[in-house]
Parts: C-alpha cells; sequence; structure tokens
C-alpha cells in the first residue's frame, strides 16, 4: 500500500532518545500534548554503542519505523561564554562513525526561544565521544569548530538514518562548560539549572515535529 498524501506535516511519530535516568525524568514529566503523533522518549544508556542498539530496536518495533528521531539530554560546552542551562541545537553530529546533517535547526532555535525565553541556544556541529570530555581535551575539539560533545547524539541520529530516511535533530542542555565543570550532576546548581531547562524544552520539540514533511518516497 502507497502512503497517503495527507496535508503538510508529520504523521509519523516522534522518537526522543535520551542516555541517563535524570535526563528521561526530565524529558518524560515535561511532556505536554500537541504533537503531530504519538512520542515516545527511550532511555538508550549511555555510550555510543548503547545507544546505536537502543535506537535500532526503537525503530525496529511496528509503527516506529518511519519515526522523527531527535537525540536529547546534557552535553559539556567546548565554546568560552557557555553556561550551565545554555541550550545547543546542533546543525550537524560528527564521530569517528561519520557526519550526519541535522532537519530544521533554524526551526528548532525559534520553537525553543519561545519554549524557554531568556536562555542562550547555541548552534553548530555537535561531536561525539566515547568517554567524558575533561580538561585540555575539549580545547582540542573545539579546535575542529564543534561547540559541544556529548556520547551518544551522533550514534543516535547516524543510527536513524541509516534505519530508513527521517527528519533528525540533536538539542542538548549544557551541563558544564570551560569555565563550570561540574563533579556530579544534581548536586551542583548549575545541574539543578539544566534539569529545570531540559523539563522546558518539550513544546519545541512537539512544534518542530508538527513543522517537518517527511519524506513521501
Amino acid at each position: 500500500m502507497g502512503e497517503a498524501q495527507g496535508p503538510p506535516g508529520p504523521v509519523t511519530p516522534l522518537l526522543i532518545a535520551c542516555a541517563l535516568g535524570i535526563e528521561h525524568l526530565a524529558l518524560r514529566s515535561g511532556r505536554a500534548g500537541g504533537g503531530a503523533g504519538p512520542v515516545t522518549v527511550i532511555r538508550t544508556g549511555m555510550g555510543p554503542k548503547a545507544a546505536e542498539s537502543a535506537v535500532m530496536r526503537a525503530l525496529g518495533r511496528d509503527g516506529a519505523g518511519g519515526a522523527a528521531v531527535i537525540a536529547s539530554g546534557f552535553c559539556a560546552g567546548l565554546a568560552p561564554g557557555m553556561h550551565p542551562g545554555d541550550l545547543v541545537v546542533a546543525e550537524e553530529t560528527r564521530d569517528p562513525g561519520g557526519t550526519t546533517a541535522c532537519t530544521g535547526a533554524g526551526l528548532l532555535v525559534d520553537a525553543l526561544a519561545r519554549a524557554v525565553p531568556g536562555r542562550k541556544v547555541h548552534t553548530g556541529p555537535l561531536t561525539g565521544s566515547d568517554h567524558v570530555v575533561r580538561g585540555p581535551e575539549r580545547a582540542a575539539l573545539r579546535a575542529t569548530g564543534a561547540i559541544a560533545v556529548d556520547m551518544e547524539s551522533a550514534a543516535t541520529l547516524r543510527t536513524a538514518v541509516r534505519s530508513g530516511p527521517r527528519p533528525v535533530a540533536a538539542v542538548r542542555v549544557v551541563v558544564d562548560a570551560p569555565e563550570h565543570e561540574l563533579v556530579r550532576i544534581g548536586t551542583v546548581r548549575g545541574g539543578i539549572s539544566a534539569f529545570r531547562v531540559l523539563r522546558a524544552v518539550l513544546p519545541a520539540f512537539h512544534e518542530w515535529h508538527r513543522s517537518l514533511l517527511l519524506p513521501r518516497r
């Protein structure tokens, strides 16, 4: 059967992937209606391998194969002047497995400005790592042009697009930055601030989802 040619806008599900329990709690507790289809928030576990496996399983379930995918959660900022609670919207994700272009970054920036007014939004490449990045390694990653780093976004989006054409995006909340390194998330004011921001992003994700045309072929 051919795909129905309905009105513009996505009609398939939205899959939001995060790694940590605290990220999952924020995204689940911040869920709101208004999406263009069913919304699923999954916890992948930490690291690129865990993200790949979890996203493959999720997209293999009935009804989820054509889902739009957002990688979300926390990240480490690489650029000077970043602060905990700032937002990062990836224009592309990168890791040793390749580069994945993100869909509708400008739409997300505008939607986040409405959902979380007053929070600074940074755009640019988001790089992937298989370990927590500290100290001088941040400067080396910044020199590549990346503005932030996390362990799962690149693997999540790469796996998603290899499973079939779909809109993909990555939105992260800065939990630490060169001038604001945290030892443990949730025990420092910056971590709590980032948690509150992550709880507030769901309306922007719904707006992005409604605004995009999924591939028709």
